[in-house]
């Protein structure tokens, strides 16, 4: 009889999550979703659970750990206030940051070996500067500088020296994936629409990343073994432009470094590393959706 795999994920009634959730159940993982609220269309339980609130958490991750002495695989962190300025700052980086810890406290304290969380582009800081500032290079890999300067993307900064604190003290393995900006298949139209006005999308470096290549990323982290604590970015190979990626670079960051060749429409962010690390290979592009 084949061994049931059971996954937690938080955020599964969200834009991501929703993707998430499905990859699991298709690969034959019992999932519970944690969440603020139900999911539109309901496809494993949910538990609607405040995730600043460590009682809460510990009671939801004990009744799926603990149940018939079966192992949790894994937590799959993506519950957040997504943006910047939606909240007042102090809520956004107390909601990021406590949830964050919350779920990893409960993981190792219930001896769940694995987890995945979402952090973000923004923790270069760009996206959100009060003043627009070119990248140091391009294309931005796992080692540029991360400057923040809003409670968002200083949140998932935050969150990913929390998840190498719990690696030095458990051992738990967790993935922080720098997310491009996350597209579902709802989105595509507008975000074409805007091809004449490129200008829109110059803060996020014309990224984009489809939700469901965030899922499998997310369940071949959960595969993977022996990672460490380690951040990935992940997003497209190509850039949410028409344009070249050589004129997009010349008409609006000039003098920015270019330290790799920037054919075609190459993306600005360097999804060398999650290849390498977890085998992943993109499978839902901008121009054939």
């Amino acid at each position: 009889m084949k061994e049931t795999k059971r996954i937690i994920i938080t955020g599964g009634s969200g834009k991501a999550g929703r993707w998430i959730v499905k990859e699991f159940i298709e690969q034959g993982y019992e999932v519970l979703n944690l969440d603020s609220r139900m999911p539109d269309k309901p496809e494993c339980p949910t538990l609607i659970v405040d995730l600043n609130d460590s009682g809460q958490v510990h009671n939801a991750l004990s009744a799926h750990a603990l149940r018939d002495r079966t192992p949790v695989e894994a937590v799959v962190h993506f519950a957040a206030i997504p943006v910047a300025f939606r909240y007042p700052n102090d809520v956004t980086f107390r909601n990021n940051v406590m949830s964050t810890y919350n779920i990893l406290e409960a993981a190792a304290n219930f001896g769940i070996k694995k987890a995945v969380i979402a952090s973000s582009e923004s923790s270069y800081g760009i996206v959100f500067a009060q003043h627009f500032f070119a990248p140091r290079y391009v294309p931005i890999d796992e080692k540029h500088p991360q400057l923040p300067e809003d409670s968002y993307g200083l949140s998932k900064v935050v969150n990913e020296v929390t998840a190498e604190a719990f690696h030095r003290r458990t051992g738990m393995q967790v993935v922080s994936f720098r997310l491009g900006n996350i597209l579902d298949p709802d989105d595509y139209e507008r975000v074409k629409s805007g091809f004449a006005r490129p200008e829109e999308r110059a803060r996020i470096l014309w990224s984009y990343i489809d939700a469901r290549d965030v899922a499998s990323a997310c369940r071949l982290a959960v595969e993977r073994e022996g990672l460490g604590a380690v951040p990935l970015i992940l997003a497209a190979d190509d850039t949410s432009s028409d344009i070249p990626s050589q004129e997009l670079i010349e008409r609006y960051m000039p003098g920015v470094e270019r330290r790799d060749a920037l054919d075609g429409r190459r993306s600005f962010l360097d999804n060398s590393q999650v290849k390498r690390v977890l085998g992943w290979e993109q499978k839902f592009r901008i121009m054939e959706q």
